[in-house]
């Protein structure tokens, strides 16, 4: 390893330490390591602001910075007090039922739209419901958010490394329902069970709030029609947009930013008011974390444990779908899964076109598999995990790295022990 690799790593990993202790905020610890990176000349300027690959991804910052504006508006027309009651009213207030409900339809909605996306329609909602209800929110967000990562790994759209893997490989959004939504069916239903032993102290409800919150007529949480019609309208043309960004030649962000500067316009919120629920603190984080882990690919580091993977298994296939699934685990958890997916897709390229026919294709989806829920490792391993802790934080009820990771870490386990036998049954024994 050379000079600047081994500097590269010592600089992420003091970064890394000090978000994961939180020994100071986690954006001058992110912001502290790039500027290190930057000094040293492990990356530079050109990289860091303008790389498809090594730096900060435009796309996601800005659009995280659009939907957080969407959701600040429709969050003054009471719909997420409406979905809180009705939701609380469905489960009939007891607790589990909530949660279930909750992590069923995050997934959902993850598949269909993308796990950030998702998690800021679903976050308010979630306050309001464990405000209602007497209820800590932590174990739900994240729930939730992990939630948001197991569904989004079903299709194209559902999380940003997809849509990596989609373009690289060649491969459709029907592609990613055939092989992966029959898994995370299952994963899910797993998970569901999980958060009944995980989450067990978060189960008790204060009677008296539960009938309160049963007494209530939902209907009268909307607080402007009006706005709200216009909201939904705009929210419904952005995810159209979504699903068929491939077809409009936009990029996701795009999307999210024409329907944000639209809503803005027709409506008569003020742009103070449209971006005062902006996660900034959020976003700046992100732009370090990306400079940080752009200067690993910079310098070589990344792609050096890239091919170290494919000399590890010299040619066999199934050696190298087990090891390329939990590498993808382990390395998803401590990097963010974007950039990881966009080293690892050439040399998943070069090992694929090594083996005859499509029996070669089993790589992608074990990378998809690994890096999609890898994400869950920790507080830092998807975009949807920061997102959650900086509305966490901004709603008074901070959760911890290590909180969100000593529940990851478990999860992120259960689902490679599981994703391990599927890949074999389904392309080795069956395939």
């Amino acid at each position: 390893m050379t000079v600047t690799q081994t500097a590269a790593l010592v600089v992420f990993a003091c970064a890394y330490f000090l978000i994961a202790t939180e020994r100071i905020h986690r954006v001058a610890a992110a912001l502290g390591g790039a500027a290190l990176m930057l000094a040293l000349g492990l990356t530079d300027g050109q990289a860091a602001y303008y790389s498809e690959h090594a730096g900060i991804d435009w796309n996601v910052i800005f659009l995280l910075l659009a939907m957080m504006m969407i959701v600040g508006v429709i969050k003054r027309t009471g719909l997420f007090e409406y979905l809180a009651i009705y939701a609380v009213k469905r489960a009939r207030g007891r607790p589990f039922a909530v949660m279930t409900l909750l992590v069923v339809i995050t997934a959902v909605a993850s598949a269909a739209l993308d796990n950030v996306t998702t998690v800021l329609l679903i976050a308010p909602v979630t306050f309001l419901v464990c405000e209602r209800l007497g209820l800590p929110p932590t174990p739900y967000l994240i729930a939730e958010v992990m939630a948001s990562n197991i569904g989004g790994t079903a299709t194209l759209i559902g999380d940003p490394p997809n849509i990596i893997i989609a373009s690289r490989a060649g491969l459709s959004f029907n592609d990613f329902l055939v092989n992966l939504a029959p898994f995370v069916v299952v994963m899910l239903a797993v998970f569901v069970l999980m958060t009944r032993v995980m989450f067990r102290s978060a189960f008790t409800a204060h009677p008296d709030r539960v009938a309160e919150v049963m007494a209530l007529e939902e209907r009268e949480a909307i607080r402007d029609v009006r706005l709200l019609v216009q909201s939904l309208v705009v929210l419904g043309l952005v995810l159209v947009g979504f699903v068929l960004h491939t077809v409009l030649d936009y990029e996701p962000s795009v999307v999210a930013l024409l329907g944000a500067g639209a809503l803005v316009t027709v409506s008569k919120v003020t742009t103070e008011d449209a971006i005062a629920d902006v996660e900034w603190e959020t976003l700046v984080f992100f732009m370090g974390l990306f400079v940080m882990v752009g200067a690993l690919v910079e310098t070589g580091v990344i792609e050096k444990l890239a091919h170290g993977l494919a000399d590890a298994t010299g040619g066999h296939l199934l050696a190298a779908t087990m090891l390329l699934l939990f590498v993808s685990l382990v390395l998803s958890g401590l990097v963010d899964n974007i950039p990881y997916v966009a080293t690892m897709a050439p040399v998943v390229a070069v090992l694929a076109e090594g083996h005859p026919g499509d029996s070669g294709m089993v790589l992608w989806w074990s990378l998809a598999l690994g890096a999609d829920l890898g994400g869950n490792a920790s507080a830092v391993g998807a975009s949807a995990n920061v997102v959650v802790l900086g509305l966490a934080r901004r709603n008074g009820t901070p959760i911890s790295f290590w909180e969100f990771t000593r529940y990851g870490m478990v999860v992120a386990l259960v689902s490679g022990v599981l994703a391990a036998p599927y890949l074999w049954l389904r392309y080795f024994v069956f395939g």
